[in-house]
Order: structure tokens, then sequence, then C-alpha cells
């Protein structure tokens, strides 16, 4: 009996100690410093921060103030490799590689710092998260304005390293990727990879003017 009593308890030990177990991995993995959702609230975060800073920061404090969260969570190595293509990135040479990468994360932080600028009781929601093809992953959001107005912004992340990056933002459904994939590719085709620097560079300055 004493035999019989003893192994109820171990069995329930063990159940416990699984159930237990069971859930705290369920809490670790959904409040994983690096999960894809936590990796878009700390971009948003920074963003919002940037705009209620707006008056105190001029363009170089939001870019010093963004330029290491884009760092974070964003894969801007590929995401520069998918716009020209494998075909196009490998026929430069590793300077001219380089040199399109450094500027094209230059501009993308100098986007973002030149966008948000200005609190007007803007607020940010995660809608919802879900799996894609080829192992990415989606995260939806909206931004709700001031005003009311609603802007979709849908994030789409792979791993890299073990850490989930942002590789692609769709703007109320329209591919930022698309849009730069078709607009440097036809500056490549139509002029040069010299052009193509010179318009990532005439973007930069321009973010900073408009902000």
């Amino acid at each position: 009996m004493k035999a019989k009593h003893i192994h109820r308890i171990t069995g329930w030990v063990v159940i416990l100690t699984l159930l237990l177990f069971g859930a705290t991995a369920s809490i670790a993995s959904e409040d994983a410093p690096d999960s894809p959702e936590k990796v878009v609230q700390n971009l948003q975060a920074t963003l919002l921060q940037a705009m209620r800073e707006g008056e105190q920061l001029d363009f170089t404090g939001r870019f010093e103030l963004l330029a290491p969260v884009i760092d974070q969570s964003h894969d801007v190595d590929m995401i520069i490799k998918t716009i020209l293509g494998a075909t196009i990135w490998f026929d430069l040479d590793a300077e001219q590689q380089t040199l399109i990468t450094d500027t094209f994360r230059e501009l993308s932080i100098a986007t973002y710092a030149g966008r948000f600028t200005e609190y007007n009781e803007e607020q940010f929601e995660i809608i919802e998260q879900r799996d894609l093809p080829r192992n990415q992953i989606l995260v939806r959001s909206k931004l709700t304005k001031g005003d009311g107005g609603i802007v979709n912004f849908d994030y789409v992340l792979q791993q890299l390293s073990g850490q989930w990056r942002i590789v692609n933002i769709l703007f109320d459904g329209v591919s930022d990727l698309a849009i730069k994939r078709s607009e440097y590719r036809a500056v490549l085709q139509r002029d040069s990879f010299s052009e193509l620097i010179e318009m990532l560079k005439e973007k930069i300055v321009l973010a900073e003017q408009e902000s």
C-alpha cells in the first residue's frame, strides 16, 4: 500500500511539474525579447518616443534615437539584396555591395526620422501574428491617428541567427519592398549603379529637409 501511495504521489508530482514547465515555457515564448511581436512593439514604441520628443529633438536627434532600434529590428542586408535581386547583387563587387547597403541603411533610418516628427495622440496596436510560407511571420498592426484615421502597418519577419528581423513592411496593403524593387531596378537599367547611389543620397537629404 505504501509503495502504491508513493507511486501515486510521484505521478502527481510529474504531472504538476510538466504542467508548470509547459506554462512557464508558454509564457517565456510569448514574452521572449526577440519574438516577432516584441520586435515590432519595440520599434513602434521608439517611433512614438521620437514623435513625443519631436519638439526637443531635431532630425539628427531622432536619427540617433532610431538608428540602434532600426539596426536591431530590420534585416537591412536581406532587404537590399531582395530589392536588387540575386543577379544584380552578385554582379556588384564587394565595395559596391558595402556602399549600397550602408547608404540604404542610412536612408531607412532617415525616412523614419523624417516622418515620425510630432505627436498628436497617435497609438499603435498589434492586431495579430500569423505564420507565412518560408518560415516567415506576419505581424499585423495599426496606427490610430489623433483625428481617428487609421494606417495599417503589417510587418513580415524572418529569423537571422536565431533573432527575428523585419524584411518587409506593408502600408495599407502596399509592399514597401515591391515599390523599392521597381524603383531601384529601373534606375539601374536606365542609368547606372552610381546614379542609384546618388538617388538614395538625395532621398536622405530630402528626408531631413522635409522633417
